[in-house]
């Protein structure tokens, strides 16, 4: 309870500090976290690449540790100090992430200048992209693609109706970058996505979207 409430604290935090990065008052439900785990959760037996892009304080690293098997490699990209250091503590003191240590390495660093020697099985993503610029948010859509492999899955979440809403309800420049942004991703999910999930127990109400990158026929 004590190290769910100190998480909790530091998100609240970095929220008032970097809500461009941070993007939500609260960290994420356990439903959502479920919910954008679930196409990792039936996993294949080999070893599989695992991305994780924004993880904050480990609202979704908590369900994917728990699904890694050994010769799994897992890496999490994460820009902000505070929730790194967080991160850190957690795979040295709850035996479910000490388990996964070894398969486990955090890059402190924006997905943009990630770089890597491989390819992966499956991204999930908590960036917040309806805070970030449009050219911004086609850059980071790209590198996800990018870094999966043929087949491979991107699992991300978005609050429910924020776009539609505020594409119509924004005035100005504002209205203009949500409405470029909603042409973005609606143009990714045209072409990969394969399902969407609700989920109401999560605050706000989220929505998850998994696109598939193109197997090699």
């Amino acid at each position: 309870m004590f190290k769910s409430l100190r998480n909790q604290m530091v998100f609240l935090t970095q929220f008032g500090k970097q809500f461009e990065t941070t993007g939500s008052l609260v960290a994420s439900s356990r439903f959502l976290a479920k919910a954008i785990t679930r196409f990792l959760a039936a996993r294949p037996d080999h070893p599989i690449r695992v991305l994780e892009c924004g993880p904050g304080t480990g609202a979704f690293t908590n369900q994917i540790v728990q699904k890694l098997q050994p010769g799994d490699a897992f890496d999490l990209v994460e820009v902000n100090e505070s929730f790194v250091d967080v991160l850190n503590q957690r795979f040295e003191s709850e035996k479910p992430w000490q388990a996964v240590r070894g398969l486990s390495t955090i890059h402190e660093v924006p997905l943009q200048d990630f770089e890597t020697q491989g390819n992966y099985d499956f991204v999930i993503s908590g960036l917040p992209l309806n805070n970030f610029p449009p050219r911004l948010v086609a850059e980071i859509m790209e590198v996800y693609f990018r870094l999966l492999k043929p087949g491979g899955m991107l699992s991300y979440f978005e609050y429910m109706y924020i776009r539609p809403v505020r594409s119509t309800m924004s005035p100005g420049v504002s209205g203009n970058r949500i409405r470029e942004i909603h042409r973005i991703v609606e143009s990714y999910f045209s072409r990969h996505r394969v399902a969407r999930d609700s989920v109401l127990l999560n605050t706000p109400p989220a929505w998850v979207q998994h696109l598939q990158a193109k197997a090699i026929m």
